[in-house]
């Protein structure tokens, strides 16, 4: 059997395909969503957990999971490295950016509950087939490096979450620089910048449009 290709995500405006080494995604990065969940952000440092490559889909289509009956959509933008290192300063961090897209990090929350209660990992509830799709990557040289900028996800048109980027109590310098100081960054690396209040259930048939300014729109229909 031949090994599975690496997975390669559209450039906007282009043929070409960017491959993806890792995925790091930040949990609770926005103070709202924090309280959400039932936490204080004020007190947390950050703290990431990883999906797999192949987890990200910009195929528009995301099949409904096994194993679950309390789905949730989480609207994310995605940072994507073109190159990296340890021990990354903050102040060059953004010298390492390659670009950025819209995406989402779909939950299975009732079996992210039942680890946590376990203070078992995430994964099972985070990392399965297909639960990061994932717009065209924005080359940061046409769009610039994104600090702030109106997010929103609607559901068969209805907006669930709203917000903006520079509401991230972690900013994506900061991000890319803690994250080096634990893990070597490589080109590839994804890093998934958090989600806004607002999470909720999705159904079979629901059509989600994610938006973040700058980046376009995401539009998934749930499978």
């Amino acid at each position: 059997m031949d090994p599975p290709k690496p997975v390669g995500l559209p450039i906007a405006g282009t043929d070409a395909k960017f491959p993806v080494r890792r995925v790091y995604c930040i949990g609770r990065n926005y103070a709202a969503h924090a309280v959400e969940m039932g936490h204080d952000p004020d007190r947390e440092p950050p703290f990431f957990f990883q999906k797999n490559p192949d987890n990200l889909d910009p195929s528009g289509e995301f099949p409904y999971p096994a194993q679950s009956s309390d789905v949730h959509h989480e609207i994310e933008m995605a940072v994507v490295l073109k190159s990296g290192g340890t021990d990354i300063p903050v102040e060059s961090a953004l010298d390492h950016v390659y670009g950025y897209a819209v995406s989402l990090d779909m939950t299975r929350r009732d079996l992210q509950g039942e680890q946590k209660k376990m203070g078992r990992p995430w994964e099972i509830g985070k990392a399965f087939e297909r639960s990061a799709p994932i717009g065209p990557i924005h080359p940061a040289r046409s769009v610039g490096h994104l600090s702030e900028g109106h997010v929103e996800l609607k559901v068969n048109g209805e907006t669930r979450q709203e917000g903006d980027l520079n509401q991230m109590i972690w900013k994506v310098p900061e991000m890319i620089s803690y994250l080096s100081n634990y893990f070597e960054l490589a080109p590839g690396d994804v890093i998934l910048s958090g989600t806004p209040s607002g999470v909720g259930p999705v159904q079979k048939g629901d059509e989600m449009v994610a938006h973040v300014d700058g980046l376009g729109d995401l539009t998934v229909r749930v499978a």
